[in-house]
């Protein structure tokens, strides 16, 4: 498994979900986060490029 290094994030009332790819793109991770756990999985993670939704 590669290192995230950007995260695309879409944004919802109260379940986020989260996909993050590495350096050559490939998939690292996707969850499902609710409101409570989204600073504590963000706080966990290197430093990288969010996108958001619009």
């Amino acid at each position: 498994m590669g290192t995230v290094t950007t995260i695309g994030l879409d944004l919802a009332k109260s379940v986020f979900q989260v996909h993050g790819v590495d350096a050559s793109g490939a998939v690292v991770l996707r969850q499902r986060l609710t409101q409570g756990r989204m600073l504590k999985f963000f706080v966990k993670l290197p430093r990288c490029l969010v996108s958001i939704e619009e």
